[in-house]
């Protein structure tokens, strides 16, 4: 549908449910892409799938919430591939803490990950990125409707890297375009803990009728990232089967 031929994505969280599904689908269109995420062991057998030969696909170990290796990720980047286009910081995690027990660790670990660690990679990225690149920020339809019980980190988190979004679409304009995406429950195993408790009242009140999946959020990245969205910017698409309407 788009043509991304050599140009080059730095994806975070690319382990998970959605990131592999962009990775997928980004190679398919053309572009280079490192892989950054947690399990470096395992992220690595991922690539070596995705791309055999080793020419348009790389691998590294990556915690999200260490700007070191943020850096690192950025310096690996160009010196593979030589510039910078893309970039999706998909990384997140979503814990079950009510909020009245959660521990001032918890909302931390979250915070940091989730956050600070789309911070991180932006701010490292962003004075190396060829001109016309995108960022594409994955948010959540918590950012917009608030979190389900046990997720107010979540939802907290989200909220914050949707205003970031916005924040860094007036600011990096006209060289860069910022752009978030706010699924709503995509099929994904970071998921199964509010699918037991909430599914059937949550599949019931989605127009659709079912999960979304993973590529259906990843179509949606790469729309954002080409040419056709050449004059969108500051903008939270919403691949949701309807869960949420906003105006």
């Amino acid at each position: 549908m788009y043509d991304l031929k050599d140009r080059v994505l730095l994806l975070t969280g690319a382990g998970g449910g959605i990131g592999k599904a962009i990775a997928e689908h980004f190679h398919e269109l053309g572009a280079r892409i490192l892989l950054a995420d947690l399990d470096g062991e395992r992220l690595a057998a991922s690539a070596r799938t995705l791309d055999p030969g080793g020419e348009r696909v790389i691998a590294v170990k990556y915690d999200a919430a260490v700007p070191e290796d943020a850096a690192a990720a950025v310096e690996t980047c160009l010196s593979r591939f030589g510039r910078l286009d893309f970039v999706i910081p998909a990384a997140a995690i979503y814990e079950d803490h009510p909020f009245t027990e959660m521990t001032d660790a918890q909302w931390r670990k979250t915070l940091a990950i989730n956050l600070d660690g789309v911070f991180y990679i932006c701010r490292r990225a962003v004075p190396v990125m060829a001109d016309k690149g995108s960022i594409v920020i994955i948010a959540s339809d918590a950012a917009h409707e608030g979190a389900s019980p046990g997720h107010a980190h979540y939802g907290a988190s989200k909220g914050a890297v949707l205003g970031l979004a916005k924040a860094l679409a007036k600011e990096l304009a006209p060289r860069l375009r910022v752009n978030a995406i706010s699924p709503g429950c995509i099929d994904t195993p970071m998921i199964d803990g509010f699918m037991r408790r909430w599914g059937e009242s949550m599949l019931a009140a989605t127009p659709l009728k079912r999960l979304g999946l993973p590529r259906e959020v990843a179509t949606v990245a790469a729309f954002l990232c080409s040419d056709g969205a050449a004059f969108m910017t500051g903008q939270a698409l919403h691949p949701n089967g309807g869960s949420h309407i906003g105006g």
